[in-house]
């Protein structure tokens, strides 16, 4: 009854409830119907003459090509409907019996993963930069734009201490940036008043493989909590295909998914050693053997609400095939915990509440957030997977998405994350975004008259505010909120000493820092009041704070791309004092 349900065979549900092993299960089919089961420990790579590209493919499938007995074998893992598959041909063609085995799908998968792992981390770590080297952040011709950029900055640092003409042009140039960027959010502040009716939940018939990529790092402590969210999603688990990615050194963490004795539907997948050590690297080399029509990224802290799935899936089917990408809004738990988890969770409501579904419905291009992103698995693999040397890939991904004519959609669903509770955390996660998104417009900066034609007039002029222009705010903050300390500390503007050119500057620097202040201040009170936590509201009085410290990692993200442009800055978890998710499901005390 429960496989007619799902429309899966029975065998998956009892392997899945963990009844009998998938091992188990393929000696007793064998026995009944007289196969053979071929064992794959030992076999060579000379025995199978399927290239490598063919043979991971095949995996999905559950087919394994060998060479034996003169002639050409297929062994074929009784997974999911094919068992009955199987089964049916055999009757109806007998000869069949000797060209075909069976073998469980984990031994076929250990085979796979044996012989084709150095293909596996070459594609995972070079393949974007091989075949589409304009669209990766590892090549020397990325960094011409950046090179461009640190020019203009430094000759604006330059001349922005002359009452020159020069510098007049330059501080007015910044400053219609910056005015610019908060124009853009005013704009979608007011779009996002339109109502936007929810998604509608899928329901069970006919429910798809839907995979699941999670890449993990130093996430030891986080390991049982993370699959207890896992488990708790609302799909059937014998339609579920979860890869746990890991690093080969990371022993601590491998240890802590031994000892949970993980089966169907996890599955552990060692990232390659070749390349940069980053997330999307990892990314990339669990996506060749992802089975599912569909994937989801999560993160290791991350705790989705059960239903996602079903409402991500439910958005791709009824919207046309050109919608790529569906990301869920993200939403800090552990807001109570201190003053900069509070204005994080603003932040974060204020960008996935308020301004990201507005871009979504003027299907302008999307920076995704680094986790809760769902994907036509397809379409993913046919644009080359994530960069891996760039580090906000979620960013990078989204503008290739609209760029090649896919536009992303967010749902009514959200995912529970954990801020950084310490302030040296924060500046290193938000140095890797800001470095990240430095890297995103240089890639997408090398032909700029390509992407104004890809993007179109209006993309273009989001690409640029969203991701130059959020940059360039951080840094020409820090620099004004300089100058108009410096010039009040000197007493030039409140002792009769200012000057026409002083006193217009000084009033250019504060609108245009009150307009930043003031339109952070709005998106943030939006955001909270649709999260119903506007307790957290008296903490938006500290935004000149907040903006300065991100000034201060957006100019620690220009001199770390100088350095080290591929590093990236883990950010621990597993650190929060409280919980909203925990607070919300507890139970009254009847006392």
């Amino acid at each position: 009854m429960r496989a007619a349900e799902i429309g899966t065979g029975a065998d998956r549900v009892l392997v899945t409830e963990g009844a009998i092993a998938d091992r188990d299960y393929v000696r007793a089919l064998a026995r009944h119907y007289g196969l053979v089961v071929e064992p794959l420990e030992r076999l060579p790579r000379s025995a199978c003459p399927a290239d490598d590209k063919t043979l991971i493919s095949g995996l999905a499938r559950g087919t394994l090509p060998i060479s034996a007995n003169h002639g050409l074998i297929w062994v074929i893992a009784p997974w999911h409907l094919s068992a009955r598959l199987l089964i049916a041909t055999l009757q109806r063609y007998p000869a069949m019996r000797s060209r075909l085995r069976i073998a469980a799908m984990e031994d076929i998968r250990g085979f796979v993963h044996r012989e084709v792992q150095t293909v596996v981390a070459c594609r995972a770590a070079f393949d974007l930069r091989a075949h589409r080297p304009e669209f990766c952040a590892g090549t020397s011709r990325s960094r011409r734009p950046l090179a461009w950029l640190a020019g203009g900055i430094a000759g604006a640092a330059a001349v922005l201490g002359f009452q020159t003409s020069t510098a007049v042009a330059v501080e007015v140039a910044l400053a219609l940036i910056f005015l610019g960027w908060s124009g853009l959010r005013v704009l979608v502040m007011l779009w996002s008043f339109t109502p936007h009716f929810p998604h509608a939940r899928r329901g069970d018939d006919d429910l798809p493989l839907y995979s699941i990529i999670v890449a993990v790092y130093r996430e030891a402590q986080s390991a049982p909590d993370l699959v207890t969210a896992l488990a708790q999603l609302d799909y059937p688990k014998e339609c579920l295909d979860i890869k746990i990615v890991m690093e080969a050194d990371d022993i601590e963490t491998r240890l802590a998914f031994d000892l949970m004795d993980l089966s169907a539907p996890f599955e552990i997948v060692i990232a390659p050693e070749a390349g940069p050590r980053t997330k999307p690297k990892a990314l990339n080399a669990a996506l060749p053997f992802v089975r599912g029509r569909y994937v989801a990224v999560f993160d290791a802290e991350d705790r989705p609400e059960p239903e996602q799935l079903r409402i991500a899936l439910g958005a791709f089917e009824r919207s046309d095939p050109k919608l790529a990408c569906v990301q869920a809004r993200l939403t800090i738990d552990n807001t109570r915990d201190n003053w900069l988890t509070r204005l994080f969770t603003a932040e974060y409501a204020a960008l996935f509440d308020v301004f990201l579904p507005g871009l979504s419905t003027w299907r302008m291009p999307l920076p995704l957030g680094g986790t809760s992103n769902h994907f036509r698995t397809e379409t993913l693999r046919a644009l080359g997977g994530w960069d891996p040397y760039n580090v906000t890939e979620d960013a990078d991904l989204g503008i290739r998405l609209a760029r090649a004519g896919y536009h992303t959609g967010l749902v009514q669903s959200s995912t529970y994350e954990e801020a950084p509770v310490r302030l040296g955390q924060w500046v290193g996660q938000r140095t890797r975004w800001f470095k990240g998104y430095l890297q995103t417009w240089a890639v997408h900066m090398r032909d700029p008259l390509r992407l104004w034609r890809e993007l179109r007039p209006g993309g273009f002029i989001v690409f640029q505010l969203v991701i130059g222009g959020a940059v360039l705010a951080a840094l020409v903050h820090g620099v004004f909120a300089g100058i108009l300390a410096w010039q009040i500390a000197a007493g030039i503007l409140f002792a009769g000493k200012a000057g026409v050119f002083d006193q217009a500057f000084a009033g250019l620097y504060i609108f245009t820092m009150a307009a930043g202040y003031l339109m952070s201040a709005l998106l943030g009170l939006i955001g909270l009041s649709r999260r119903r936590l506007l307790s957290s509201a008296p903490f938006l009085l500290l935004l000149p704070l907040y903006w300065l410290l991100m000034s201060y990692a957006a100019w620690r993200a220009v001199f770390q791309l100088m350095r080290a442009p591929y590093r990236w800055e883990k950010t621990a978890h597993g650190l929060a004092r409280t919980s909203r998710q925990n607070a919300a499901t507890e139970l009254p005390n009847p006392s």
